[in-house]
């Protein structure tokens, strides 16, 4: 989900508020001497027991989860097909539906109960999302739900009605006989509700020029998931925390008027139904093209030959395999291009856009299949092949929001900011909809992970025109990453990554959920791992747990088997906790005051995070020489001594010279030598 772009004087706040911490903190440190430990005079909040402490997961591997972090020999995970028929009232603002659900057990338990989200209730007034946050929504910012007309249970020669409750956003269907492992059961449930306008933040109507656009998201009950390590998922939808949800077939009919497009997840089935010839052929053409093809053009929104039937409604057809959900747009208002994907091994996919006449432009909408394209390009040839035959990008005021193969993006986006939510977005793709994790409770597998992979997207796209990645979701002030995370790391009631998404304070959300988790991402590969190991533990990762379930352990303990490395300190320290990190280049000297014989140094580590480092020396003579610290340095001990082998004399020697590292006092980092 998108973050906005933070303006410049928050920076100007970001950067005092940086500066009185780093102050209160040093006050703190020199009057709270007594609580620290003394090593040479210098004081110091390091303790390597605690951080190096072994015993860091506390279950060993299981038959489900093994020790490598990858799915065990009897992994398992339920599935749920859906088959829906939706209708689109535009006068009432109303959807109605009839769903079908084919729900297949594959758990080793009998299931005496089954569970279903319904997201929509979270708008009624009586909901609990309106007390999570302490900001109920205004009185006109509420619709009634869903209205569940009737739900059954198909026993394919007879019909009967279930025996249901509903609970908020969840609804429990209570079953006469237990669904038995490997089972299956089939449900139809009919249902309508209202669609909330633009207050409905992820799903929405909202008006443009030449009509209303809708956006529809968690638009049908869904089930929820039952997994092996909480059993049925039951938690709420609240607003912050998004989604968790089952793999299946998701085929999907809306019926709306004559006039309107819709764009949706998965593969139209029946262009001949609801497209014009002409349209068909725009789209054939676009299959074979790199370059944008104009579907329906700017001048086409209002002609009614831009429509296969001038009256009633089309229903248009869609499927979508192996997929977590489906979300669409509709609109008469659309303006409509696409263009081939390319993905390894000469697989294709398709890209379109759909958007108002207000965001034509070339500096704005014009590019915004370009950039779906290419950022789907990178991903699959960077991590995983994009699996879906279209991907769709939406203009709305949903400004920012992912389902499998449609994002929905802001309407009056350009430029750089129109690149890099489509980006983020599209990415999502494949964290959670590939990589199927619990949004709900870990909000750092997706929002973090994503922000990760979106940063070297934008190096690489058109010879880095947007680079560097400097928006509200990586570097939020436009500074040094490294920076820029300290106020929340020194912050005594920021939470830490591992809280749970709707328990983050808005005032956090970003920082905790998109930005820390990115920026460590970027420390494990670019200071610790390497990028070689790193990106072949992560790769290893996303294609064991393509289109399952893994939790934090499983991604934890991927990057150790993988990368080769016992990170359980990095994983304490910067998931678990918010620990600060302060080193300090305490002493420098000619060995027997000889240049030639190398220098000797004093590193000592303030505070309780540890890092590896870097340790420059720039000589006289213009030159400089690295060398690189690994983070066993701090396995014993809060200083060190070590030599440097030189052999001419030194102008200054610095650790860590990119400022890289979230070192929150880098005024004692280096030495200049006489």
């Amino acid at each position: 989900m998108r973050l906005y772009i933070i303006d410049t004087m928050q920076i100007k706040f970001i950067t005092l508020g940086l500066i009185l911490l780093l102050t209160i903190s040093a006050e703190a440190q020199r009057k709270h001497k007594q609580e620290t430990k003394i090593v040479d005079t210098i004081y110091s909040n390091y303790q390597p027991a605690d951080l190096f402490s072994p015993m860091f997961y506390p279950e060993k591997g299981n038959e489900n989860h093994a020790a490598n972090g990858e799915p065990g020999p009897k992994y398992w995970q339920n599935r749920v097909n859906y088959q829906l028929k939706a209708t689109i009232d535009t006068a009432s603002k109303t959807l109605s539906a009839v769903e079908r659900i084919s729900y297949m057990n594959n758990s080793p338990d009998a299931l005496q109960y089954l569970w279903l989200q319904l997201d929509q209730n979270t708008y009624k007034k009586d909901a609990r999302s309106n007390f999570a946050t302490g900001q109920s929504p205004a009185a006109d910012q509420h619709t009634d739900g869903y209205q569940i007309e009737s739900v059954s249970i198909d026993y394919g020669d007879v019909v009967k009605k279930a025996d249901f409750i509903i609970t908020d956003t969840r609804m429990q269907i209570r079953l006469a006989k237990a669904l038995m492992a490997h089972g299956q059961i089939s449900l139809r449930i009919t249902y309508k509700y209202t669609i909330p306008g633009v207050f409905g933040g992820r799903t929405d109507y909202s008006d443009t020029k030449n009509g209303q656009i809708y956006e529809i998201a968690q638009w049908f009950p869904r089930m929820c998931v039952y997994d092996d390590s909480h059993g049925w998922d039951t938690l709420p939808f609240l607003g912050a925390g998004e989604f968790y949800l089952e793999y299946g077939d998701i085929d999907y009919e809306v019926t709306v008027p004559w006039d309107m497009i819709v764009a949706g997840s998965g593969e139209l089935l029946n262009p001949k139904d609801v497209l014009t010839q002409t349209q068909i052929n725009r789209l054939a053409t676009a299959h074979n093209s790199d370059k944008t093809v104009m579907i329906r053009s700017a001048d086409e929104v209002n002609e009614a030959s831009s429509r296969p039937v001038h009256k009633g409604t089309l229903t248009w057809h869609f499927k979508m395999n192996n997929t977590r959900d489906v979300a669409f747009g509709a609109s008469k208002a659309y303006v409509w291009d696409a263009a081939r994907v390319n993905l390894p091994e000469g697989k294709k996919s398709l890209a379109m856009s759909v958007y108002p006449v207000e965001s034509v432009g070339d500096g704005a909408w014009g590019r915004a299949t370009e950039y779906l394209k290419k950022s789907i390009e990178y991903f699959s040839e960077k991590w995983f092949v994009y699996p879906y035959p279209v991907a769709v990008n939406e203009a709305g005021t949903a400004g920012g929001m992912e389902y499998p193969g449609i994002v929905f993006d802001g309407i009056t986006d350009k430029g750089k900011e129109l690149y890099w939510v489509t980006a983020h977005e599209i990415g999502h793709n494949w964290f959670p909809m590939i990589v199927g994790s619990d949004e709900r409770r870990y909000a750092f597998m997706d929002e973090g992970f994503n922000t990760f992979i979106d940063i070297y997207a934008s190096d690489a796209f058109n010879n880095g025109e947007y680079a560097p990645k400097r928006d509200g979701e990586y570097a939020p002030g436009g500074g040094n990453p490294a920076d820029e995370i300290i106020p929340t790391i020194l912050d005594p009631d920021a939470p830490t990554i591992m809280t749970a998404a709707d328990a983050v304070a808005e005032k956090y959300r970003h920082p905790i959920e998109y930005f820390k988790p990115a920026f460590g991402l970027v420390l494990l590969r670019e200071q610790i791992l390497g990028n070689d190991r790193f990106d072949y533990a992560f790769r290893n990762y996303i294609h064991k747990w393509a289109f399952k379930h893994p939790q934090p352990d499983d991604f934890f303990r991927s990057m150790d088997n993988g990368g080769g490395e016992d990170l359980a300190w990095f994983w304490k320290g910067w998931y678990y906790n918010n620990l600060p990190l302060d080193l300090e280049l305490t002493e420098a000297s000619y060995v027997d005051n000889d240049p030639k014989n190398g220098i000797k140094v004093t590193v000592a580590n303030l505070e309780q995070m540890a890092m590896p480092f870097i340790i420059e020396v720039k000589f006289k003579d213009g030159t400089n020489q690295r060398m690189q610290v690994p983070v066993e340095a701090w396995l014993q001990n809060s200083v060190i001594s070590f030599t440097i082998p030189t052999t001419k004399a030194a102008a200054k020697i610095t650790i860590d010279p990119d400022s890289a590292l979230p070192d929150m006092n880098r005024g004692n980092n280096g030495i200049i030598m006489k």
